[in-house]
């Protein structure tokens, strides 16, 4: 749609291996993706044998040592792809990074080449029935008993719910020091007292295994701590603008694939003798959407420039995430519109990328806690 030039020519070599993988691995499987309600063992281990699974790790922690441009090209061609429900930037550019930058090198060493791979499947458990947003008011306790942890609590809204190895567990271990008594510990999903609950049925993204998760006195050694104790809710600020980010860089390429999609069947589709493009109306609403597609583009594209440099603040990540997930979902409801009833058929891609995108004004932070964020610097 313009000239871009945040990208390498490494980048967009890599672009190529990713569309290609998207097509001939993820998109095929899509439907059977929906009924089952998760994203298949053998799709995650093909990404990890191609290399697409933690690519701004380090090579000796099973990585692909590139940089978060890369990480971007994979989260824009799966948006491209239209592919839902598939978590590999979720476990890739938001979960891996807490364990390398405040793992041990045992718990480096140990869960990292396997994330890389696909043969662990990573999850982060912050959310709880009553503090969804409000981070500091979770509930789930990690009480230290000698050389364990003990956890009591219950999660919900988590990806990758059914499917997880490993959890990054949000919890309470001193319940009366507010956000200081916050800390992040790791939990196998196979510790005596985990427990899965229901897979939750959502309005989209059907491929997303999204559960409750219950611990009834798990108990982990205190080496399972990420970081240091006390210092959880400061790590979550720190990485929660690239999460934030990262939904932004998805909410750009699918304003513009969408837009493309629509372009090319009002032009095709008839009605009273003439193409839904020949209407002004049509002409006038699409006008709009290029408008704000480029506007949310350029926006991107600068913070993604900051980001490689290590520069993004969180204010910012704020700015960029609620600006493009705010315009998309308006643009989606436009475009869809266009299509007439068929717009309402999930067949179609806009139908699926207006359902599934909906989520994305919520996870990450709600646009309310957006608002607020940014209003704190005015």
């Amino acid at each position: 749609m313009i000239a871009r030039n945040v990208y390498r020519e490494d980048h967009e070599m890599f672009r190529s291996s990713v569309r290609r993988f998207l097509e001939r691995e993820c998109v095929p499987r899509q439907a059977a993706w929906d009924k089952a309600g998760q994203v298949d063992r053998e799709t995650w281990l093909k990404a990890g044998k191609e290399g697409l699974l933690c690519l701004s790790l380090p090579v000796e922690y099973g990585g692909a040592g590139g940089d978060f441009g890369h990480c971007a090209v994979l989260i824009e061609e799966i948006a491209y792809a239209n592919v839902s429900g598939i978590g590999f930037p979720l476990h890739s550019d938001i979960i891996a990074p807490y364990i390398h930058r405040l793992g041990s090198e045992e718990q480096k060493r140990h869960w990292l080449p396997k994330a890389a791979k696909g043969e662990v499947i990573l999850a982060i458990a912050m959310s709880e029935p009553g503090a969804g947003s409000d981070l500091k008011a979770v509930r789930t306790t990690a009480k230290r008993d000698g050389g364990e942890y003990v956890i009591n609590g219950s999660k919900t809204f988590i990806s990758h719910g059914l499917t997880c190895d490993l959890v990054v567990v949000v919890a309470k271990t001193d319940p009366a020091a507010g956000a200081k008594g916050v800390s992040l510990i790791l939990v196998e999903a196979d510790r005596a007292g985990f427990r899965r609950g229901r897979k939750l049925d959502k309005i989209g993204q059907d491929a997303a295994d999204t559960a409750e998760m219950f611990f009834d006195e798990v108990r982990v050694p205190a080496a399972n701590l990420l970081g240091e104790e006390g210092k959880g809710f400061a790590y979550l600020m720190q990485e929660l603008a690239q999460e934030r980010f990262v939904i932004a860089l998805g909410a750009a390429a699918k304003m513009e694939a969408m837009f493309e999609a629509t372009l090319r069947y009002v032009k095709e589709r008839k009605v009273f003798g003439q193409t839904v493009f020949d209407f002004q109306n049509t002409k006038f609403k699409l006008a709009d959407v290029k408008a704000r597609t480029i506007a949310v583009r350029l926006m991107v594209d600068h913070y993604l420039g900051e980001h490689m440099r290590r520069k993004l603040t969180l204010d910012e990540a704020a700015i960029v995430k609620l600006y493009s997930t705010e315009t998309m979902c308006a643009a989606l409801d436009e475009m869809l519109q266009l299509y007439g009833g068929y717009g309402y058929m999930m067949e179609y891609p806009i139908a699926r990328a207006f359902v599934d995108a909906r989520v994305s004004r919520i996870y990450g932070g709600t646009s309310e806690v957006m608002r607020d964020l940014i209003s704190r610097t005015l």
